[in-house]
C-alpha cells in the first residue's frame, strides 16, 4: 500500500492546566492539510523482520521512530507476527508542531490492520494510537478537522465545511514539544504580540503554547507580526508547540505570493509552503 500520511495544524490550542499524571489538560483543533509524507508498506509474510528505509536520513530509524512503534503495537495487539517493508518519504519537516510523526504512525496502524485482515476495530486503534502519542488518534479519523481533549488524545470528529488557502513557515530549528510544556506556567508574553484569540469564520484561532516559545524564540513573534501586517494575511498563529508559524489567505495565489515574501524576509534555510486545507 502507498499512502498519504498528511500533515496537521492546531487552529486552536488551549492549556487548562497541569494533571497529576504530568501532562496537560487542553482543548485544541487540529486540522488536515493537503500535504504530508507518504508510507509504502508491503507485508512480506512470516518472519519477524522489518525493512525500514526512510529519505530523510535525520529521521531514526530505530524503534524510538513511532512508525516503528506503531507496527510493533498492532502486531502486539493483534497477536500476529509478520515481516515488513516500509518507507517513508517525508515531506514534513520534523520539530515543526506539524504531526509528521504522529500522522506517520496512524497511517501505519492503518495499513497494517487492514494489510492483515481488519483483526483490530477503530476503537482498538484509537487506544493503541493514544499509547504511541497524543496527536496520534486524530489520524485515525475519518474527518478532516478533529477536536482533541484530555492531554489531546480523545478525539472527536469536528465539523469543518472550509477549505483554507495557508502558507507554512517552518525557521531552521525544532522546538521540543515537553519543553514548551513545561516552561508554559511561568511564561510570559512578549509586549507588542498579539496573543488574543483571532476569531474567524472558520473557527477561533489562539494558541496558548506560543507564550513559552515566544518568550525564548523571538524569531517567531517578529514573524506572527510580519505576517500579520500583510493584508493578505486573514490570521496568523504558531502551529501545536512550533516551530512553524502559518498564515491563512483567502486565496491560493495570496497564500503562494505569501511563502514568496516569507521566503526573502526569513532566508533560505526557511521552509515554507503554501498549501491549504483538506477537503472535506
Amino acid at each position: 500500500m502507498t499512502l498519504l500520511s498528511p500533515a496537521k495544524i492546531n487552529l486552536s490550542l488551549r492549556i487548562l492546566g497541569k494533571r497529576p499524571d504530568g501532562f496537560h489538560e487542553i482543548e485544541t483543533r487540529l486540522v488536515r492539510l493537503a500535504f504530508g509524507d507518504t508510507v509504502e508498506i508491503e507485508q512480506l509474510g512470516t518472519g519477524t523482520t522489518v525493512n525500514f528505509t526512510c529519505s530523510d536520513a535525520t529521521v531514526p530509524a530505530d524503534e524510538s521512530n513511532l512508525a516503528l512503534k506503531a507496527l510493533r503495537a498492532f502486531e502486539s495487539r493483534a497477536g500476529t507476527k509478520s515481516s515488513w517493508r516500509l518507507h517513508l518519504e517525508k515531506r514534513i519537516p520534523h520539530g515543526a508542531g506539524l504531526g509528521g510523526g504522529s500522522s506517520n504512525a496512524a497511517t501505519v496502524l492503518r495499513a497494517a490492520n487492514e494489510l492483515s485482515g481488519n483483526p483490530l476495530s477503530l476503537p482498538q486503534l484509537l487506544e493503541i494510537a493514544a499509547q504511541i502519542g497524543s496527536d496520534v488518534p486524530c489520524f485515525l479519523l475519518d474527518s478532516p478537522a478533529a477536536d482533541g481533549t484530555g492531554r489531546g488524545e480523545i478525539v472527536q470528529p469536528a465539523d469543518f465545511p472550509h477549505q483554507l488557502h495557508l502558507v507554512l513557515i517552518k525557521p531552521p530549528f525544532p522546538i521540543p514539544t515537553p519543553w514548551a510544556y513545561k516552561k508554559w506556567a511561568d511564561s510570559r508574553e512578549v509586549p507588542g504580540v498579539l496573543y488574543a484569540p483571532q476569531l474567524c469564520e472558520w473557527g477561533t484561532m489562539v494558541n496558548d503554547l506560543e507564550r513559552p516559545v515566544f518568550q525564548k524564540y523571538l524569531l517567531l513573534p517578529a514573524l506572527k507580526n510580519w505576517l500579520l501586517e500583510h493584508g493578505e494575511t486573514r490570521a496568523a498563529l504558531m502551529s501545536g508547540s512550533g516551530s512553524t508559524m502559518f498564515a491563512i489567505t483567502d486565496t491560493a495565489a495570496q497564500a503562494a505570493e505569501l511563502a514568496e515574501k516569507a521566503r526573502a524576509w526569513c532566508g533560505e534555510t526557511t521552509w515554507t509552503l503554501a498549501t491549504q486545507t483538506a477537503k472535506a
